[in-house]
């Protein structure tokens, strides 16, 4: 397993896809996403899974259990701890929200690549995050 370098800003930039994993170690996933506009992750938990986002481009709703809402945007961060549900929401209707996550411990198999929010719900569907 080969370390992650790079100019982690520029890659989140340049990134079109909904979700792009970057880096895939042992205890650790670095993954940079893209939601259109108003496009949502959807409603999830990870059981055994901390999750941190940072916003480089974009607004961005939080929701948390349901009911806590937080807007972050370009050089924000938001951690989201195990066991908590959540969605990230792009607020805006015109313009892309681009970030990175990390999630620990991997919750994707290596390498994945979807190119869109339903071909992420159709790899989920059939068990493959």
């Amino acid at each position: 397993m080969k370390p992650y370098v790079g100019a982690i800003e520029q890659a989140t930039l340049k990134n079109g896809y909904f979700r792009q994993v970057l880096f895939t170690g042992k205890h650790s996933q670095l993954v940079v996403m893209c939601l259109q506009p108003k496009e949502e992750i959807g409603n999830e938990v990870h059981g055994n899974v901390d999750q941190f986002f940072r916003i480089e481009e974009g607004k961005a709703k939080f929701v948390f259990d349901g009911k806590e809402e937080h807007i972050a945007g370009d050089g924000d961060a938001v951690v989201v701890p195990a066991g908590t549900y959540h969605n990230v929401i792009n607020a805006s209707s015109d313009k892309p929200l681009k970030l990175y996550t990390i999630y620990t411990p991997p919750n994707h198999p290596d390498g994945t690549v979807h190119k869109t929010k339903a071909e992420a719900d159709a790899a989920e569907a059939a068990g493959h995050h």
